[in-house]
């Protein structure tokens, strides 16, 4: 019943015409930017939170909301039309939708995937709905302890089991928890690692660093690596799904958005894991007659499925970011940081004291998703044809932009050399295959961190063991080292029984 009153609430909102005008401005950019390869909705947040400074919070959510799920839509026009996945979660996608697009059934895998997103976002936002308000009851009898422990959780899992490398995962966090300790100790008043500059007293923004990290240093590493010449782009045809189509895509859209949600709920869930068991499901569950078409003229189940998978986890993420505070992605930590420009703090109390603004979101995200449909298959065209930018133009616009948006933000020309400094940072970041993810989160969460490991000591008057004897803490504690040593233990098993 609070979820129903609450999405009444929110509709009521989401439905003026401001709101509206947002969300559509949103969908329309998080499809662009989700059709260019390389640009995700990271970077196009990142370059959008100096607004934050401008616009009401509602207003900017709703934004940024809309990018976020626009991106994910747009993502599988790049992966069939170019077979160039621009994110991780749309490389299973590409398998069988680039097979589909070069024996001239484009047009019914763009559809299939849209489709298949809109369920998925369907399922996905009901998700956010429903069990937002059950993790909030759960959370709120958590103490300092036990919200530690799920801040090591998140740094383990983002950092070290999600990455390709746990050494390179971990140095990402520790960089990011070292941005975050920068400015004035609340608890003595004292300045840490100013290095004398009045301009850091109040520490390093948070918008820089995302701007620097998603923006500044994509660009800057897209053009070391460009070679020059065009992507051949393959031609869309006839957009409409056969009765055919329907029929074999049906079950696997329920399957991959009843898959992917709660894999994006985890602190370790991701998009990649539940689109690739998403794509193997239905490899296992293909009728037999059209068992030959995967990794040949392409399967469109293996569209069907893996799309909506990737959709729904992505809208899972949006769950322990708003009810605990917690960011598991890139994304979710920069509308993190979003939400702390604003002096708003998510976790369990954001649905008691901004309940307008949580409620109104979640509507929002049901508008987003009739949006997205309206626009991905009628515009197709002119997404083909936004693929076609030259790269260079496209990065040194978003090089122009950043560092407008952050000398608007507080007119200093420290915020201007940091950007570039932690930009070139974050450009051998990528060379060298180092996660920038784990820095936005670190820096944000090394703060609430500390202070939460403060807390429990000051209650435990000091006593260390007050993590272990909790528990709560206790068992959030053994999930993070099971995280951390789990994937090593079985690979050092697993060469000993193959040797």
């Amino acid at each position: 019943m609070e979820a129903i009153n609450g999405l009444a609430l929110g509709f009521s909102h989401a439905l003026t015409l401001t709101n509206l005008a947002w969300a559509l401005l949103g969908c329309f950019l998080g499809t662009a930017v989700g059709v260019l390869p390389g640009i995700g909705p990271a970077l196009t947040i990142a370059l959008l939170l100096p607004i934050t400074f401008q616009v009401s919070a509602t207003g900017a959510f709703i934004l940024f909301c809309g990018v976020f799920y626009g991106a994910m839509y747009g993502g599988s026009t790049t992966s069939i039309l170019l077979n160039a996945p621009g994110e991780s979660g749309s490389i299973i996608t590409a398998l069988e939708g680039a097979k589909m697009a070069r024996n001239g059934r484009a047009g019914p895998a763009l559809a299939t995937a849209a489709i298949g997103s809109f369920v998925a976002g369907v399922v996905g936002t009901l998700g956010i709905a429903f069990l937002g308000p059950v993790i909030v009851d759960f959370a709120l009898v958590l103490g300092p302890a036990e919200y530690f422990c799920l801040m090591v959780l998140c740094f383990v899992t983002v950092s070290a089991v999600l990455g390709g490398s746990a050494l390179r995962g971990l140095v990402s966090l520790f960089f990011g928890l070292t941005l975050g300790l920068v400015g004035i100790d609340l608890q003595t008043g004292q300045p840490r690692m100013t290095f004398g500059l009045p301009e850091l007293f109040d520490g390093v923004n948070v918008v820089l660093v995302a701007v620097a990290l998603f923006a500044v240093a994509e660009a800057l590493h897209m053009a070391w690596r460009h070679h020059g010449g065009e992507a051949q782009v393959l031609p869309v045809g006839h957009l409409m799904l056969s009765r055919s189509d329907l029929r074999r895509s049906f079950w696997p859209w329920m399957r991959g958005a009843g898959l992917g949600f709660p894999f994006g709920v985890l602190p370790a869930g991701g998009t990649e894991m539940p689109t690739m068991l998403s794509y193997y499901a239905e490899r296992k569950l293909v009728a037999p007659e059209h068992a030959h078409e995967f990794g040949t003229t392409g399967a469109i189940e293996g569209v069907a499925g893996p799309e909506a998978a990737n959709n729904a986890a992505a809208a899972g993420i949006l769950v322990p970011m708003l009810t605990l505070g917690l960011p598991t992605s890139a994304t979710a930590a920069i509308m993190l940081s979003a939400f702390q420009s604003y002096g708003i703090q998510p976790g369990p109390l954001l649905f008691e004291s901004q309940p307008d603004l949580v409620w109104t979101l979640i509507a929002s995200l049901f508008v987003a998703n009739v949006m997205l449909v309206v626009l991905n298959l009628p515009l197709v065209g002119l997404w083909v044809k936004i693929l076609k930018i030259p790269t260079p133009q496209l990065y040194a616009g978003i090089l122009v932009f950043a560092t407008i948006g952050t000398y608007g933000i507080s007119n200093s020309i420290v915020d201007l050399i940091l950007l570039y400094a932690i930009g070139i940072i974050g450009m051998f970041m990528r060379r060298f295959d180092f996660p920038v993810a784990p820095v936005v989160i670190g820096m944000i969460l090394g703060p609430m961190a500390e202070q939460a490991l403060r807390q429990a000591l000051t209650i435990s008057e000091g006593n260390w063991m007050v993590f272990v004897t909790r528990p709560g803490s206790l068992v959030i504690l053994l999930v993070a080292v099971a995280a951390l040593l789990g994937p090593r233990i079985y690979g050092m098993w697993a060469r000993r029984r193959a040797a």
